[in-house]
């Protein structure tokens, strides 16, 4: 993108970005719908939206832009120690309940499994490492995933190693470096994506560095965004621009995934960011934002549970077409109705909670 060709927002003050609240929420729900699709469409290139695992690319995209809006000014006055227990209680919490839900749905899933071929104690150090974002890829039934009882977890074990750098290295260096790094990452994304042939690995223990590299370019490219204010006045607005998204994640599944999916995750995303920081949002559509960006990760950390179930319940039921419809569209607003109960009674008590908490501590230490 060039500068000389956009029109830049001032930063300076504390803006919230709604559009790009409802770009996440939209980003999850496309998510649901490929884990869905998944095991409808072993065949990728009959999948409508087989490029919805993108959407964690652009996630990440997101969260460096974020990252550096919302801590650049004031790390180093709140110190890494501060910065650390904000990341924590904002992200764990949906962790934990993803990692109880998962073993939950392992343990009682009515539709199938195999639980008599894991020991109680292999179940249990499973369990563990999933609360503590530790990876384990030893559960078969859960397609060796790094997590086997949440598998989106994977990306946010990357979050958080992202968070990590950005405490120690990220946040001190100049703007040049930081293309630097970014440019490089570039070059990763694009020797991983030839490589593999697309960008869909990070999950899985043979692919674990794919998720490196792929969190490495977007959370850079995010941060670059903010830091060279690459905002792009317009009015596309949220419809406009939630459209624009879901292009990305439909695009046919091809032998030329190894170029196209570089693409979009190179380009398209960081212009997305751009273009939703610099969007004029409708009235009328600012709560649907809003909602759209609170439900987005109780969503995404909670639905897979469900997923594991509904995979073996379609392996062994073989439904018919339109009992497979009503049975998905009846599911995404099930999950979307139970991440809300997620979040309203358990994500933000328990974050306030521990806010509070930790506050209390400070103001007594600060005496």
């Amino acid at each position: 993108m060039d500068r000389e060709k956009t029109t830049a927002i001032p930063l300076q003050t504390k803006q919230h970005f709604e559009i790009l609240d409802g770009l996440r929420g939209i980003a999850a729900l496309a998510v649901v719908v490929f884990h869905f699709m998944e095991w409808v469409f072993t065949d990728p290139s009959k999948n409508f939206i087989g490029h919805g695992f993108l959407a964690v690319d652009f996630f990440f995209c997101l969260s460096g832009f974020v990252i550096g809006y919302a801590y650049d000014n004031r790390i180093v006055k709140m110190g890494m120690l501060n910065f650390f227990s904000s990341r924590i209680i904002r992200l764990h919490p949906l962790v934990i309940a993803g990692s109880v839900l998962g073993l939950l749905a392992f343990l009682f899933d009515p539709f199938g499994g195999h639980l008599e071929l894991y020991s109680t104690g292999k179940i249990i150090l499973t369990f563990f490492c999933s609360l503590f974002l530790i990876p384990l890829p030893v559960i078969a039934d859960r397609g060796f995933n790094l997590f086997s009882f949440n598998a989106p977890a994977w990306s946010l074990f990357w979050e958080y190693v992202a968070n990590i750098v950005y405490a120690f290295v990220l946040y001190r260096i100049a703007r040049g470096y930081l293309l630097l790094l970014t440019l490089l990452s570039a070059v990763a994304i694009c020797y991983v994506a030839y490589h593999s042939g697309n960008l869909l690995g990070g999950w899985s223990g043979p692919t674990f560095w794919d998720g490196g590299v792929r969190i490495a370019y977007s959370f850079l490219a995010g941060l670059l965004i903010y830091r060279s204010n690459w905002i792009i006045k317009n009015r596309l607005g949220f419809i406009g621009l939630a459209i624009l998204l879901l292009l990305a994640f439909i695009m046919p599944f091809s032998k030329w995934n190894w170029l196209s999916e570089p693409l979009i995750v190179l380009f398209y995303f960081p212009l997305l960011i751009a273009l939703g920081a610099g969007a004029t949002l409708a009235a009328d559509l600012k709560k649907v934002c809003i909602f759209s960006g609170k439900i987005s990760y109780p969503l995404y950390m909670t639905h897979y549970a469900v997923l594991w179930m509904f995979g073996n319940y379609y392996t062994s039921h073989k439904p018919g077409n339109m009992h497979l419809t009503f049975i998905i569209l009846s599911g995404l607003i099930l999950l979307v109705g139970a991440a809300y109960l997620v979040m309203v009674f358990y994500d933000i008590p328990v974050r306030k909670y521990l806010s509070d908490k930790r506050n209390a501590k400070q103001k007594a230490n600060n005496v």
